[in-house]
């Protein structure tokens, strides 16, 4: 055969099996799912009608919601405040293994993931998917400044020189891009105010709590009223989503939906306050719902429902005990002493239900959340299960999803747990690390909770879940071999490499 008609020929041979391989890479990313997680911000596990029948806020959205898919009775974030929920969430590790050990992030802190550290996002680009994010991060990012020292409010939460040596112009590094996501547009930390798009810092949130007064150079910023942001975010979200479905119709999206909602301070859009019998706390979670409403509207019209997997669930659990229409809460802050206690009210919205406790706090009020998963025709609908999952099983659960290997070193605090959002009665994860806001620990195994003694008392607990879901009777005393056993079991995690390996969870 002459050389050139070979060449000839093993050039088409070779070019068809890349169009082959392509044709293949694309249909398999075609039927690979769209992704949606839905995380509020401070909702309590009894908001919901769908969780609590009496709740005095609707949620007709959210509730419809959990009519078309899987709810999960018993699902954590494992810490009851932001920073670490969303850590666990977004590598599928719990927070303990980072450098942040306890508490949120604080103004310009670093990125709490460790480099090289794989993300739900990154997994999921790898993975063939465009990856999006709309709200809050709160993982740490890096400023640049005109002084070359750290940010002016480093490590606060309230500083009266916040960012006054901020270069505004330079964009930030160790964001929500260098983490996995393509697109991004929200908040780093609240109390810092600035807002980044992808990495260029172009807006401040206008907060009741923070400002921006002694930042230099700021001209160019839009100024963005809170109650305004959650309209902003939703706005970008749905935009995110039609666009990508008229470009990238064979490319599946991952879009993670983090609203401010419905954290203190309670900035509550006009046209929803004094809509609901839950106060303006309960407004909040109204308009929270109403505007995942116009979200989910918005993969119906663009016929994406069936092919889309949405999931919804809070980072930690709500700051408040009680809220009613009678209750003033315009003046709630983030400390447990603006808030109005349960006992000293006959009625009212009980935001975290028959739950102990509230955000911050070890009991189940602080670190059990509501968590829904719809996927139609693979997810049941109006179902439940009683299963332990935790927020850092849905990494793993994910990654089985689109058939992405996690490498052993990733993930490892993550189990998949597709087969117990698909309704079968599997017990996949049998325990559960949970902490406080601080440095007091429990352990969740099977109907048994048991909770570390604080540093200055000896006052350990012990409940059954089962039989006592509002921790009212510690029964340390009783099963101490139990409540042993349980403390063994904690610290081996606390201080093993993983807890998916070498553990029996």
């Amino acid at each position: 055969m002459p050389k050139t008609r070979f060449n000839l020929v093993g050039t088409l041979f070779l070019m068809g099996w890349v169009l082959l391989f392509s044709c293949k890479k694309k249909e398999s990313l075609k039927q690979s799912p769209n992704i949606i997680i839905i995380l509020a911000d401070d909702l309590g596990y009894g908001d919901l009608g769908s969780y609590n029948e009496n709740s005095l806020v609707p949620t007709p959205n959210l509730d419809k919601l959990a009519s078309e898919g899987i709810l999960l009775t018993d699902a954590y974030c494992p810490v009851a405040v932001c920073s670490p929920s969303r850590f666990a969430l977004m590598t599928g590790s719990y927070p303990f293994r980072s450098w942040k050990k306890t508490g949120v992030l604080a103004n310009y802190e670093p990125s709490m993931m460790a480099e090289g550290q794989l993300t739900l996002p990154q997994m999921l680009q790898n993975s063939g998917y465009t990856t999006a994010g709309y709200g809050k991060w709160h993982l740490g990012a890096s400023f640049s400044t005109m002084d070359d020292k750290r940010p002016a409010g480093y490590g606060k939460f309230k500083a009266g020189d916040n960012g006054a040596n901020l270069d505004l112009n330079l964009p930030i590094s160790g964001g929500p891009i260098d983490h996995g996501f393509q697109h991004w547009y929200g908040f780093s930390c609240a109390s810092e105010c600035w807002i980044i798009d992808k990495k260029q810092i172009v807006a401040a949130l206008q907060h009741e709590f923070y400002n921006i007064d002694s930042a230099p150079n700021k001209d160019h910023i839009e100024i963005i009223p809170s109650n305004q942001y959650l309209d902003r975010i939703t706005t970008k979200s749905i935009q995110f989503i039609q666009r990508h479905h008229q470009i990238n119709e064979d490319r599946p999206f991952f879009l993670y939906f983090a609203p401010y909602v419905p954290h203190v301070p309670l900035a509550v859009g006009k046209e929803f306050q004094g809509t609901t019998k839950g106060g303006l706390y309960g407004d909040y979670v109204n308009e929270l719902d109403t505007y995942i409403g116009k979200l989910l509207d918005t993969l119906d019209s663009l016929d994406l429902t069936d092919n889309t997997i949405v999931m919804f669930a809070s980072d930690n659990g709500s700051h408040f005990e009680v809220t009613l229409s009678d209750i003033d809460l315009t003046r709630a802050t983030n400390s447990a002493k603006s808030i109005p206690k349960k006992e000293h009210y006959d009625t009212g919205h009980y935001p975290n239900g028959a739950l102990r406790g509230t955000k911050g706090t070890v009991w189940e009020g602080g670190v059990r959340t509501p968590f829904i998963a719809r996927w139609p025709g693979h997810f049941p609908n109006s179902t439940k299960s009683h299963r332990i999952f935790a927020l850092n099983d849905v990494m793993a659960t994910l990654a089985s999803v689109v058939g992405y290997n996690l490498p052993s070193d990733m993930g490892v605090d993550s189990y998949n747990q597709l087969p117990v959002l698909e309704g079968k009665d599997e017990n996949i994860r049998k325990s559960v690390v949970v902490q406080s806001s601080g440095n007091r620990y429990g352990l969740r195994k099977g109907d048994w909770k048991y909770i570390e003694p604080t540093d200055k008392d000896d006052n350990s607990e012990l409940y059954n879940l089962k039989d006592d879901i509002s921790e009212s009777k510690n029964r340390f005393a009783e099963r101490p071999e139990l409540a042993r056993e349980l403390k063994e079991h904690l610290e081996t995690i606390l201080h093993g490499k993983t807890s998916n390996t070498g553990v029996n969870p």
